[in-house]
């Protein structure tokens, strides 16, 4: 059985039903914008209440 991926979950939820993307352009900044900020910013309680880059820089320290 697969594991699940929630980041596209997360992606559709928190950005994509939120913001009518009207072009290609847009809908390419849009995902652009949310992965920067999923990667870096937000952060989950499953890493420690940290973002996903910020959890792994500590995993290799």
């Amino acid at each position: 059985m697969p594991v699940s991926n929630p980041f596209f979950s997360h992606l559709k939820t928190e950005k994509l039903y939120l913001h009518q993307c009207k072009t290609e352009q847009e809908l390419d900044q849009a995902i652009q914008d949310y992965m920067y900020y999923y990667n870096y910013q937000r952060f989950q309680r499953k890493l420690n209440h940290r973002a996903p880059i910020e959890y792994r820089s500590a995993l290799v320290a």
